[in-house]
Parts: C-alpha cells; sequence; structure tokens
C-alpha cells in the first residue's frame, strides 16, 4: 500500500496499523497515577510549584481534604482584586496593578509617579520598528502577529540573552510599555493591507496612561471619554494575573526554567493564550452571542431566552457542542470574581452611552443559563470574566480582533512577575515525567517489513 500524505484515510490507515496510534487505556492513567490536564480527580489542580504573586480562590478545604464551593476571589499580592478596581487613581490601575505584581507592594506617591515615567519613557518603538517590522509584514491572527514583534524586540536588546533578575524585569517593563503600540499597530497594518483600509498612526504620549493610549492608538480621531479609559483600565487590571497555574503562565515559567531569554518565554505565553480554551474563549463568547442575538434580538421575553438556551445546550443552536461560551471555570465555583466586576462597570458605561436595552440583555440570559443549568444538571454554572469582557470591548469599539490581544496586553506583566519569582525561589529546570505504556519492539530490516 502506497503512502499519500495527501490523503486523510490513507493517513488514518497507516496510523491505525500501528499499535503505538491505538488509544490509551483510561484506567492506564489511573493505574500509574497519572492526571489527565494535570487535574485531581475531584476537578482541582497539580500544585506545581509555589508562587506569592498571585492567588485564585474557588473553593475552600474540607475536613476531608474535599473542596467545599464559595465565592471566588482573586488575590494579587494578598490585595482582593475588588479593593484594587474600586480605589483606582484616575485611569493608571494597571500602571499600579503591574508595580504590585513586579514589586511585591503598593507603591506610595513618588514611587507610582516615578513607575509611570519609566514606563511612559518606553512606550515608542524602535527606530525603524514600526516600518521594518509591524507594517512590512502584516498578518491574518494579531497574536501570531504579536509573537513575532515579540521576538523580533529581541534583536533591538543589545544584551537579549541575559537572564538575571534584574535584566529580566528591565526587559520586562520594555515589554510591558510597548505591547499597547505593538498589537494597535499591527490591527492597523492588517487593517491597511488586508482590507484596504486607510493607515493612520497615532503615536503613544506620554502623558496618557496604558488604556488611554490604546483606545488613542485605534481611534481613527485619537478620542475617548474618561468612562471609556476607565473600563478598559479595569479589562486591563482584571486580567494583569491569574495564578501560577493557569496555561500561559506555566508555559512562560517552563520556558523560562530553561534559562532562556524573556522573549521567546513570552512568545510561548502568547501562543497559550491564543488558544479557545484559554484567552481566545472571550472570541468564543462574542461569537456565540451575535448568533443569540439575530436568532431572538435583545428580546426581554424570558421564553424566548430560555428556549435559545436549551436549545444550546441541546446541541442544536450555535456550534453543535452543547456547551455555553461564557460559563463555568476550572476553579471559580460559585462566582468569578472578574465577572462581577465587570457586571458593574458594564452597566455604567452603558448608562452613558444610552444602551441600557442591550446590557439588560445580557442580564437576562446569564440569569436564565444559571437557572436553565442548575434545573438540568443541579449544578451552579459561575459566569466567567469571558461573558463581559467581549460586550465591554464592543461597547469600547474595540474590534473582535483585538479581544485576545488584548488580554496578552495586560497579562504580561503579570507573566514577567512569575518569570522573575522562578528565578529567584526555584531556579531548577522544569522536567516533569511520563509513563510509556507503548510496547517494546525487535527491528525488522526494511526489505522483511
Amino acid at each position: 500500500m502506497g503512502f499519500n500524505f495527501n490523503d486523510d484515510k490513507v493517513l488514518a490507515r497507516f496510523f491505525g496499523k500501528s499499535s503505538n496510534y491505538t488509544d490509551i487505556p483510561n484506567h492506564l492513567f489511573k493505574d500509574y497515577d497519572v492526571k489527565k490536564g494535570l487535574r485531581n480527580e475531584n476537578g482541582t489542580g497539580v500544585r506545581i510549584g509555589l508562587t506569592k504573586v498571585s492567588d485564585v480562590i474557588g473553593y475552600k478545604a474540607g475536613e476531608d481534604g474535599k473542596p467545599i464551593p464559595c465565592d471566588g476571589d482573586l488575590l494579587f499580592r494578598g490585595y482582593s482584586l475588588r479593593d484594587l478596581i474600586l480605589n483606582r487613581k484616575g485611569n493608571f490601575g494597571y500602571e499600579e496593578t503591574c508595580f504590585l505584581l513586579l514589586f511585591g507592594f503598593l507603591p506610595d506617591k513618588k514611587q507610582f509617579n516615578d513607575f509611570k515615567e519609566s514606563l511612559a519613557e518606553r512606550y515608542e518603538l524602535p527606530d525603524n520598528f514600526l516600518v521594518n517590522e509591524v507594517l512590512r509584514a502584516p498578518s491574518r491572527n494579531l497574536m501570531n502577529r504579536l509573537q513575532m514583534l515579540t521576538l523580533a524586540l529581541y534583536n533591538y536588546d543589545s544584551d537579549p540573552d541575559t537572564i538575571d533578575v534584574y535584566q529580566t524585569l528591565l526587559k520586562g517593563l520594555n515589554l510591558i510599555a510597548k505591547f499597547p503600540a505593538m498589537g494597535c499597530y499591527a490591527y492597523q497594518a492588517k487593517m491597511h493591507d488586508l482590507n484596504r483600509e486607510s493607515l493612520i498612526i497615532h503615536y503613544p504620549k506620554k502623558e496618557y496612561s496604558i488604556a488611554e493610549n490604546i483606545l488613542h492608538m485605534l481611534r481613527l480621531d485619537g478620542t475617548f471619554t474618561e468612562r471609556e479609559a476607565n473600563l478598559l483600565d479595569a479589562l486591563l487590571v482584571i486580567h494583569a494575573d491569574h495564578g501560577g497555574g493557569n496555561n500561559s503562565t506555566f508555559t512562560d515559567v517552563v520556558i523560562g526554567s530553561t534559562n532562556t531569554d524573556l522573549y521567546s518565554a513570552i512568545c510561548g505565553s502568547i501562543g497559550a493564550l491564543k488558544g479557545p480554551r484559554h484567552g481566545g474563549a472571550n472570541v468564543s463568547v462574542a461569537n456565540m452571542m451575535h448568533e443569540v442575538i439575530d436568532e431572538i434580538n435583545y428580546t426581554k421575553d424570558v421564553d424566548a431566552v430560555r428556549d435559545v438556551v436549551n436549545r444550546i445546550l441541546d446541541g442544536d443552536f450555535y456550534d453543535g457542542s452543547g456547551l455555553v461560551y461564557g460559563f463555568g471555570h476550572a476553579v471559580y465555583t460559585l462566582s468569578d470574581p472578574r465577572a462581577e466586576l465587570l457586571r458593574d462597570l458594564c452597566r455604567q458605561l452603558a448608562i452613558e452611552q444610552d444602551c441600557m436595552d442591550k446590557f439588560e440583555f445580557y442580564e437576562l440570559f446569564e440569569k436564565t443559563v444559571k437557572e436553565v443549568t442548575y434545573e438540568r444538571k443541579n449544578k451552579i454554572l459561575p459566569t466567567n470574566v469571558d461573558f463581559y469582557s467581549g460586550f465591554a470591548y464592543h461597547m469600547l469599539n474595540i474590534p473582535e480582533d483585538l479581544f485576545t490581544p488584548l488580554f496578552a496586553i495586560a497579562r504580561v506583566s503579570g507573566w514577567v512577575a512569575h518569570n522573575v519569582e522562578n528565578k529567584l525561589y526555584d531556579g531548577r529546570i522544569m522536567r516533569p515525567a511520563t509513563k510509556y505504556v507503548g510496547e517494546h519492539m525487535d527491528f525488522v530490516p526494511m526489505e522483511k517489513r
């Protein structure tokens, strides 16, 4: 039988012929105490490290060790996300959060101003970077482009392979400051190249916060309202970190533990975040809600909403997966604090923009999903951050192409903090093990096969 790499059926037969491509029975995972997806049988994550950067609280441990559901909380260096969001100064909450994640304490006024100035001095891209790296090679996918641009910065660093903690921190500050421009310009380049739209470049302003600059660089007229910038600033804070066990941060630490350069580690994290099971989930929610709204509009009819939710769960609507995207979480059990905060912030901007009918529809859909899933599965399904983040971005007129890149722009601060922490307190290459469960084979010469 011939071997045609362009014939899926032939390839399937060849894979099926080898015992090394047959299924690995599920019982072997239990026999060898292997945790699928690094998850324990009770659904909690396998501990792969220690951290003081952040903590994701979704349950409490009972006396028998079993997790007990509780209202969720997210702690950055021990401070509740709610306190950080509600006590922001202007639109610089993200900058204060970056300081906290990187240095482990909240800055005083002078430290805060010095830090903001330090970031602002790093806003601009290197000479010729915009023309040579961004505009000449636009990409269909902005996350892939952000990876390439991150690696391109390696070539503009006079000593890119230095990995000591101090230099890693400086390189990290550079990435935090430059990611907004790279993401916004990558979008403008794509729209110009693929959609033949006018190319207008706004340079970042040093007096603006990162949130303000993103809106300034994205919009043709460069203008925005105070509340719009405040909502985007909150989104950046909310996405800045999420514990050391999330997929992209784990990727960052694994790659960084090899003593490779920071650019390579961050590039790996961007690749992990791109996936629809991780950062790309906000796009899945947005696509689902587009179809729901096309089907029933922004209705107040509870029965109509219940009907479409049941159809989604039955696999008869949207993508047939039976999943209602934006609900449920790997750690949070009763509530996701990020979603709770974001709901309130969206309500405030919806009032300003006179689009409360849209916001109230999202609230009704959220309430209905929780009711229906509890009736059908006797299970509380918490709203996760992705449900309201897409709605927030839509109110800010941010294109869906940038939903996940904005996640990366926010999360780079957390990635750098965990990278530095691992260098300080662990320092060993991460090298877990797998158990070989295939056969041992005797070699057969080609003429006898």
